[in-house]
């Protein structure tokens, strides 16, 4: 998968767009950030480390840890919080349909919530 498929599928998430918050064009091997349009919340940071393409994944503590020990190609997140984020790299044992899996997760744990209607009782 290069890095304008991988941005192209996360722009098929509601209110999702790209970013770039460091400088730097979208092939210019600068970090190119998925957010939601809402919260501008990060969902994935795509960039190249050591000349392969990554991907930072949010997770669930348990889920990153279980990647970790099912994928050599998913490891603590590079730049970022090693609880709640993954390092994917691409080209090496992580299947692409599991990364896309890996990237809807990412998505709908940063995706605004919807609150439930209620009475409110002041």
């Amino acid at each position: 998968m290069t890095r304008r498929e991988l941005i192209g599928f996360c722009l098929t998430f509601p209110a999702a767009y790209e970013d770039y918050p460091f400088g730097g064009a979208a092939d210019g091997g600068m970090w190119t950030v998925m957010r939601h349009r809402t919260n501008q919340k990060s969902f994935a940071l795509i960039y190249e480390r050591n000349g392969k393409l990554c991907a930072n994944l949010k997770c669930e503590p348990l889920e990153a840890d279980f990647l970790r020990q099912a994928f050599k190609n998913v490891t603590p997140a590079y730049h970022m919080n090693k609880l709640h984020w993954n390092t994917v790299t691409l080209g090496g044992d992580v299947p692409d349909t599991a990364l896309l899996q890996m990237i809807r997760r990412s998505y709908d744990l940063i995706r605004p919530k919807r609150r439930k209607r209620g009475n409110k009782t002041d």
